[in-house]
């Protein structure tokens, strides 16, 4: 199920990527909407995607197979799953957080910066997804071999996670360096959009190797059954660092979208060497999953 997963997130991205530009430029027959053609275009992208999973689900052929009897309400799975998945939660409502955070600093430099982020973000999220799925398939190792009183066998496991997750988003991260004019003009032509987002895209990928790191081990964490330490490290690296970081070089410093995306990618950069340097020290090793 997890390849279905990745391959929904592949069509609500490709279709958020492709009507971002339409929505907010109005090119063809799409209204022009400017900033809210951004949200526009995440909404049918993620709505199309959550389509596509109910029917997949109700199809009935999958491994996983939802029926008419499973939508009755029952209190106590409800209360163990928001037991157990609440640090989850907060960890992701920190990160959707700083993103809107963010994109209100890149708003203070018009709609064409937040044509350009919404656009960079838009393809550094299609092109890191598997390294996403290789740091769920880590966290499931952790979980698996701490389970069954192997914890050497567990941090292995991760370290070779984090070498395969580097190797790729190195390579990737390097393709997209090279390649990141024509990567931005399939999405924009537009002569003030097209420079920020091609400079921005470039910063953001030069670090792909220590966004790969990072991936892998926070996750890591949450599947030994520390979810505070995670939660911890995002709320140090994104919100009481990435974004005074992102409007001091934005705005007061004068660097301007170009210091944003600074900001993006040694915020990232930062969590990364965090949590490489909290996971060595194996404290992870005690919790109970």
């Amino acid at each position: 199920m997890t390849a279905v997963a990745m391959r929904v997130l592949w069509i609500a991205n490709a279709i958020n990527i492709c009507l971002d530009p339409c929505f907010i430029f109005g090119l063809g027959p799409f209204p022009r909407l400017g900033v809210t053609g951004a949200a526009v275009a995440t909404t049918t992208g993620r709505g199309i995607g959550v389509m596509v999973q109910l029917f997949i689900l109700a199809r009935g052929n999958g491994r996983i197979v939802i029926r008419r009897q499973h939508l009755r309400l029952n209190p106590g799975v409800m209360l163990n799953m928001v037991r157990l998945s609440g640090s989850a939660v907060f960890q992701t409502l920190i990160g959707m957080t700083s993103y809107i955070g963010m994109v209100r600093i890149f708003a203070s430099f018009g709609s064409v910066a937040v044509a350009a982020c919404t656009i960079v973000i838009r393809i550094i999220m299609f092109l890191v997804l598997p390294a996403w799925g290789l740091s769920n398939a880590a966290a499931t190792l952790v979980g698996q071999n701490l389970g069954a009183g192997r914890p050497d066998r567990a941090e292995t496991s991760v370290w070779r996670a984090t070498a395969y997750n580097v190797a790729f988003l190195s390579v990737t991260g390097l393709l997209c360096f090279i390649f990141t004019g024509t990567i931005v003009a399939w999405f924009t032509t537009d002569p003030q959009v097209g420079p920020i987002a091609t400079r921005g895209l470039r910063v953001i990928a030069a670090g792909f190797p220590f966004y790969a790191a990072g991936y892998v081990l926070t996750q890591s964490f949450n599947g030994a059954g520390d979810t505070v330490t995670p939660t911890l490290i995002n709320l140090g690296c994104f919100w009481a660092f990435e974004l005074p970081l992102a409007y001091a070089l934005g705005l007061p410093l004068g660097f301007g979208p170009d210091g944003v995306f600074w900001a993006m990618a040694i915020a990232f950069s930062t969590m990364s060497v965090v949590s490489g340097l909290l996971f060595r020290r194996g404290r992870w090793k005690l919790k109970k999953v």
